[in-house]
């Protein structure tokens, strides 16, 4: 009803054209006869990071490539695409090197079977200086690439505490997809696709070394594990799944071009390593480890597997791998022994005197002297007739 005061002239009250579109009276002029914008006051969408995580010739850049392709943001340039990954690895090269420098640092290796590797990638995260610089990066990723963003590298898995520090320092809620492939599967295709100077059994070590202490590391936090095979066969299923676990507005959101687009670059062809048992080499207690493992872990995948009952099973597992390494150091301790007193002697020259020796060993680089068991540098001494 129109308001008026004696005297007045009546305003008339506004009248809607029925044809015009749904939604324009939102879009009508505003006090100051600007045009309003409905999408003005949509809340932004808030800062979101999923790590992919996983032994490498998992599925890792598979899944990358697809949340990519839905629209999440993979910070460039890219690892370039080659022979052994044809369709790409999903990997910001910044990101590779930035792993290969801290894996040097803490000498740890990308598949590394040692326990104790864990103890020492981790102590990096306590550093000041590279937990501002990965913060300065991933801030300039967010402000370049939008809101949502993916990123994978199988060298992530060491260094996570500092990765989960810096997306909470840049406002991110950080997730954790982890790929799952049974490891005979895993090994045979690094041994056919990578360099075969690690053999099956270190390959197979450093598996379960790396799978069970991610999913340790990643406990507690948003995550989502996916088998490799689930994906191939029908992707919508688990990466939709996801998108609503992870609350990613660009998956949530795809277009059917986005969903073209995933089924164009998903091939299950890529899937041409499949082996069993029988096909890989390996100590008993080791393939009952690593099956035992894999088993668990396949549970996580499952609506219901991550649960107490999963994670004591996988700590067990974790346990009984630490046992059996350091069982085997143990077994081993001659050999490596050996190895560092042939290594030691490439280093140092021939001696032609006791007296010429010990003033040519004193050249020899302390890194490499410090590598001799103190017993060995006592025994040496004596023979060549020198003290302290």
């Amino acid at each position: 009803m129109s308001s008026e005061t004696p005297g007045s002239t009546p305003t008339p009250e506004p009248v809607s054209d029925p044809a015009a579109p749904a939604g324009a009276a939102a879009t009508a002029a505003t006090p100051d006869g600007a045009t309003a914008d409905p999408l003005a006051d949509a809340p932004p969408v808030p800062r979101r990071i999923v790590f992919v995580v996983g032994s490498g010739r998992s599925g890792t850049s598979t899944m990358a490539g697809t949340l990519q392709a839905l629209g999440m943001h993979v910070p460039q340039p890219e690892v370039v695409a080659d022979e052994t990954n044809p369709k790409g690895f999903g990997e910001p090269q910044w990101v590779v090197d930035f792993h290969d420098e801290l894996l040097k640092r803490c000498n740890v290796q990308v598949s590394d079977g040692r326990p104790s590797a864990w103890f020492e990638s981790g102590k990096l995260a306590t550093f000041g200086p590279l937990r501002t610089r990965l913060h300065t990066w991933l801030e300039e990723q967010f402000v370049e690439g939008g809101p949502e963003l993916v990123v994978k590298d199988p060298r992530m898995a060491w260094f996570l505490g500092l990765w989960r520090a810096a997306a909470l320092r840049c406002d991110a809620t950080p997730a954790y997809v982890t790929m799952l492939r049974p490891p005979t599967e895993v090994v045979g295709s690094k041994q056919k696709y990578y360099s075969s100077k690690f053999g099956e059994i270190s390959r197979t070590a450093a598996w379960v070394n790396m799978m069970l202490h991610t999913e340790r590391s990643t406990r507690g936090s948003v995550r989502a594990f996916v088998r490799y095979g689930d994906l191939l066969q029908d992707w919508t299923v688990p990466v939709f799944g996801v998108g609503q676990r992870f609350d990613l507005d660009a998956v949530k959101s795809a277009s059917a071009n986005d969903i073209r687009a995933v089924h164009q670059f998903i091939d299950p062809n890529l899937r041409r390593v499949q082996l069993t048992w029988d096909d890989v080499e390996v100590p008993r207690r080791l393939r009952e480890i690593a099956q035992e493992s894999w088993l668990a872990l396949d549970r996580l995948a499952d609506d219901d597997g991550d649960v107490a009952a999963t994670h004591e099973r996988l700590d067990e597992l974790r346990a009984a791998y630490a046992d059996l390494y350091d069982e085997s150091a143990a077994i081993a301790e001659s050999a490596a022994l050996a190895a560092r007193r042939e290594a030691l002697a490439k280093v140092a020259p021939p001696q032609t005197s006791s007296a010429a020796g010990g003033g040519r060993a004193e050249k020899v680089p302390h890194t490499v002297r410090a590598l001799v068991p103190p017993s060995v540098r006592r025994g040496l001494r004596k023979a060549a007739g020198r003290s302290r």
